[in-house]
Order: structure tokens, then sequence, then C-alpha cells
């Protein structure tokens, strides 16, 4: 998990802050001690901390409280607000060419996922309705050129290579001249990994650079290597000049110490932020979100952004209708259960849910997705239709077609019940909200999908 170290020392701090009626300079002084600890520990830079730790003293002592707000949730929000500066305040967007194609060049060292972010990307964009080519221009690393093809043929997204030459500024201008022709508005060079003391090899970055003119040149580094991640951004804009940088494995990067530096230290914005291995898990770096996740507030947008993307409007208004006439089924239950599978695992979606940090022993078994999905699917349809058939042999033989132990089967029917009643409720009362004022902290600790 993203910054868990550094986010787990914070939210302490924040917490203890937010029920302080009165703050003294002394009070103030140790919890910029605690902070400034905490960054250091996730391995932010030595000088990024310093200003960071100062910028929040000027404005913690000589800002005055707003009247909504106690002292302690005020130096909370001067945190927050910091810590959104710190990973460059707003959304740095790609800029897309007026005249098409947009030209972006991925470049950065060997390992540093290069090839998976280019066809991340792709997917990406093209999500938003543009029509990408993916360019192999790594012609030194064995297999690369394949690699890049698999991907390519994975995601239904076609891939210009010239196997027989090794001039890459050439292979890039063709493959401009392939996407005017065949109109592809985006094209993402994929270009070889090299260590950033490879004069030889910077030159070639450079000499692309000059005749291509690509509107974006970004920066692939693996968040997992810390600092020298920070190194790396420094020594290629130096060299080749980037545009913005595109973090890697940020999923595994439980410090988090190179996302927090390195807009300070390169002042280039971080673009883009891939966690996980999938094609869908790359998406655009918010700071002010990563700040609120960071401090335990939750990021609800993303969760909204993730079901727009991934759910079936037609499906859900069809829902929508049986769920007013209390119609639904088990055969509905596992088309809603399906389509939250697409969101991701629900660990991290409840992550993303202002408020659910405080509950530290929720623990919720994505496996349980599969054990409930084998045992719907082990049901006949008039057992789906109507649960009240399952007697003690029904379940015994649906236990054993989904794999699981009648005591599975029990457990999830109750929960099933239960939500059957909760929908019930909802549509008598008329209010979501009276509904989750009945769950406290005790049911959501038992809770079991």
């Amino acid at each position: 998990m993203a910054f868990e170290g550094l986010s787990s020392r914070l939210q302490e701090i924040t917490r203890k802050l937010g029920g302080k009626a009165r703050i003294t300079e002394s009070d103030l002084k140790d919890i910029l001690r605690e902070v400034k600890l905490a960054l250091l520990e996730a391995d932010v830079n030595y000088k990024v901390v310093k200003e960071f730790i100062a910028e929040i003293q000027e404005k913690a002592l000589g800002q005055d409280v707003l009247k909504s707000l106690t002292p302690g949730q005020q130096v909370v929000k001067i945190v927050r607000d910091e810590l959104t500066e710190l990973l460059g305040g707003t959304e740095s967007k790609v800029n897309f060419s007026s005249n098409p194609p947009t030209i972006i060049m991925l470049v950065g060292l060997q390992g540093s996922g290069k090839t998976t972010t280019a066809g991340k990307l792709a997917n990406l964009f093209r999500k938003q309705g543009k029509k990408p080519l993916l360019v192999a221009c790594d012609v030194y690393r064995p297999a690369a050129i394949k690699q890049l093809q698999v991907v390519g043929a994975q995601l239904n997204i076609p891939v210009y290579a010239n196997e027989n030459s090794k001039d890459v500024v050439h292979i890039a201008k063709q493959a401009v001249e392939t996407a005017i022709s065949k109109l592809n508005d985006v094209v993402i060079l994929d270009t070889a990994g090299r260590l950033q003391i490879d004069e030889e090899l910077m030159q070639e970055l450079q000499n692309v650079k000059t005749q291509v003119k690509p509107h974006e040149v970004l920066l692939v580094v693996d968040s997992m290597t810390g600092q020298e991640a920070v190194n790396v951004a420094q020594t290629f804009d130096e060299k080749v000049g980037i545009d913005g940088i595109v973090l890697t494995k940020l999923d595994g990067d439980t410090r988090g110490g190179a996302a927090l530096s390195v807009k300070k230290v390169t002042g280039k914005p971080i673009k883009f932020a891939a966690t996980g291995e999938k094609m869908n898990d790359i998406s655009v770096f918010y700071p002010d979100r990563m700040a609120s996740r960071i401090l335990g507030m939750g990021d609800i947008l993303s969760v909204i952004e993730k079901a727009e993307e991934t759910f079936d409007l037609e499906q859900a208004e069809k829902l929508e209708k049986k769920m007013k006439k209390s119609e639904l089924d088990l055969d509905d239950y596992l088309a809603q259960l399906r389509q939250v599978k697409k969101m991701g695992s629900f660990s991290s979606i409840l992550k993303l849910i202002p408020g659910m940090n405080k509950y530290k022993d929720l623990k919720v078994d994505d496996k349980e997705f599969s054990r409930i999905e084998a045992i719907i699917c082990s049901m006949t349809k008039q057992e789906k239709r109507n649960t009240k058939l399952l007697n003690a042999s029904r379940r015994i033989r649906i236990a054993k077609g989904s794999g699981t132990t009648v005591q599975d089967v029990n457990k999830f029917m109750k929960s099933y019940e239960m939500t059957q009643k909760m929908m019930k409720q909802m549509k008598s009362n008329g209010s979501m909200k009276r509904l989750m004022n009945g769950i406290d902290e005790n049911t959501l600790k038992n809770f079991k999908i």
C-alpha cells in the first residue's frame, strides 16, 4: 500500500490535533517534530522536509483561526494544503496537440516499466476517445518489440515496429507518418531503457526529441527506488528535458518518498501514477486527492470515477427499476457484485471512502467474491428467484457444486437476507442516511461479504 507508514503516522498526528481546542507554540513544535520524523522515515528529501516544516510553522503561527474550525483542525487543514502543494498543487494534464497526432515519448531507466506504462497510457487515452498508436523504439533489449506487440494485441491497440532498422529516429519518423495516414491522433514512443550516465544513449534521446519534436516527454520512474528516483529525474531533465513524470509501482512503495520529493526537487509535475499490474491500473495524478488519502480523509471522487468507468449504465437502470419494485433476485445480486469487482479489490475501494480509516480492525477477504459467485452459480433459476426454496438438502447440493461448505452457504444467505431487509427499509423510509446511521462501529468490525 502506497504511503502506508507515512499515512499511519500522519493520521495519528492529525487525530490528536483535531480534538485540541487550544494549541500553544510548544505544542506546535512537538507536532512538527513528529511530522518531520514521519517524512524522513518515508525517505523524503531532507531539504524538502525542512522547507515543508518551515511553511507549516509559519502559517500555523501567523494565521487567524477560522470561526468554524478549532485551532487543531486549522493546523490539520494547513498540513493538508501544504502536502497538496508538495505533491504538485493541481492536476497536470497532457498537452494534446490541436493538430494531431500528439507525440508522447516515454524515457527512463531499464526496468522502470516503460513498455507496460506505454500500454496503460494507450488504454487510458482510448477511454478518453483517442485513437492511439504504440511505437517500438527499443531496438536493443531482446524481445522488447515482441513485448510491446503482445501488450498491443492484449488491448487491441496497433503497434508500429520496424525490426530491420536500428535507427530509432527513422523508426519514430516512420511511425508518425503511419499515424497520420491511419488517423491515429496519439503516438506513444516506447524508447529503450538506459542509465543516465550512458552518454551515447542519452544523445540518442536528444536526437529523437530534436528530429521528431514530441509534444510530451514523460519520464517513467519506479517509485520504489525512493530518493534515487528523484536523482534520475534530475539527470534526465538536465540531459534530455522532460515535461512530466509517471510513477510506477506506487502500490508497492510503502514509504512514498519519491512522490513527495520529485516535484519540489525537479520542478516537474507527476502526471500519472500506476498502482498495479493490470492495464487499467493507471490514473491521472491528483495532488489534492493523494494528500487526502495520506491523511486518511478518503478520496470519494476517485470511487465515483471508478464506478462511472466500469458500471454498465443500461444494466444499472434495470437494477434500479427492480430495486424500486423490490424485485431483486440473486441473479441481480451477482450482476452487481461483478460490476463492483471491475472497480478493483473491495479493500482498496474501502480505503478511498472517507472515515473508513478509523476502523483499523475492518478486514475484507476479497476471495469472498469468488466464493459467493460460485455459490450463486450453483443454484437453479428457481432457487435464485425464490430463496425460500433453499432447504437443508438443497444447501448441501449447492455447497458441493460450488466447492464450499454448508456453513459458507448459510453465512452468505444470512448476509443476503440482511441486504434484502435493508433494501426494504430504504424503500419504506425513503432515506439512505437514516439507514446508514443505524450502522455502528461494531457492525462494521463484524462486516462480512
